[in-house]
């Protein structure tokens, strides 16, 4: 600026091209000043761009969402032999190891142990989420991989810890079962999961809308509209995330009747929180970091004095400790 306005007294530059420059001069400036910041914001979209890219080249499951006829139906014969299992992420983790157990048609079979056990992932091997690493998972004597997984799918049914609702009307969150179904066996599913008394008592009835993941109804509701669509699924596998860990001992009361009705005549794998809720399993297998180290009923378990009795034992304590 200073030369320029030497320059502009001695009438070798213009007054007009001056102001001309310093007006550009600033342009340049900041364009240049912001390339910094261009270049983050470049280089935050390359890596997006990087992670979309990778989930579409993920290899997708070949299901079908279209209600199938199934040609050979379950009869709920379920064979472990020899599974491990470890995730991709954690190669060096070791999370189910030598495995070994069958459920027969019919059984109930409790799962129990500590966080960490394995007991979660044996019900995502079921569901064919994963794939074990060595060994083979049997439905029926014949290997999961004979089976498409729509086929497979299709005649389970999954009662999570932490039911999935959503933010529709308690008829269309009950119909997610069996897209189809009619108005009677909702209504049928409904009265065998217990729920239908709460829901007539809601003025719209079967058009209450739940609320996003169900936010307008307790966990005791919730906990039984999950069951009612799994009533209406009508599986020949019912697996069954522990529902009533989280609940009070009237709404327990209640899911747990619904839970006792479902299971009846169902090959049913039960995750188990609160050891009083599977005293009448056909089977219960002890796990601990992912290896089976107890098997048998609720009598004989505790009979044996082992890992089972000292869990009960624990829980016994804690429960006293929180009544108190």
């Amino acid at each position: 600026m200073g030369v320029g306005a030497y320059l502009q007294s001695t009438g070798e530059l213009p007054g007009d091209v001056l102001g001309k420059f310093i007006f550009i001069t600033g342009l340049v400036a900041g364009s240049i000043g912001g390339l910094a910041s261009q270049m983050g914001t470049l280089q935050r979209s390359i890596g997006v761009i990087e992670s979309v890219m990778e989930i579409l080249s993920y290899k997708t499951e070949e299901i079908s969402l279209d209600p199938i006829k199934v040609e050979r139906p379950l009869q709920g014969d379920i064979s472990f032999s020899s599974v491990s299992f470890h995730y991709e992420s954690r190669p060096d983790v070791p999370v189910l190891k030598d495995v070994t157990f069958r459920a027969q048609p019919g059984q109930q079979v409790a799962l129990v142990g500590s966080s960490g056990s394995g007991k979660s992932t044996i019900a995502a091997l079921l569901q064919q989420f994963y794939l074990p690493v060595q060994g083979t998972i049997s439905f029926d004597g014949k290997p999961a991989s004979e089976y498409s997984l729509t086929e497979l799918r299709s005649q389970m049914a999954f009662v999570p810890q932490e039911v999935i609702l959503f933010g529709g009307t308690i008829r269309e969150n009950i119909a997610y079962g069996k897209p189809g179904a009619t108005e009677e066996e909702i209504n049928q599913a409904a009265t065998q999961a217990n729920a239908i008394h709460f829901i007539k008592s809601f003025p719209d009835g079967m058009e209450t809308v739940v609320g996003e993941r169900g936010i307008q109804l307790s966990g005791g509701q919730r906990q039984r509209i999950a069951i009612a669509r799994a009533v209406l699924r009508n599986p020949t596998i019912l697996i069954l995330d522990e529902a009533t860990s989280s609940l009070d001992s009237e709404s327990e009361r209640q899911v747990q009747d619904a839970l006792d009705k479902l299971m009846k005549g169902r090959t049913s794998i039960v995750i188990a929180h609160r050891l009083s809720t599977i005293r009448n399993a056909d089977k219960i297998l002890v796990l601990e970091k992912g290896v089976i180290r107890e098997e048998g009923t609720h009598d004989a378990l505790i009979a044996s004095g082992g890992l089972y009795k000292r869990l009960s034992e624990l829980q016994f304590e804690r429960d006293v400790e929180v009544n108190s």
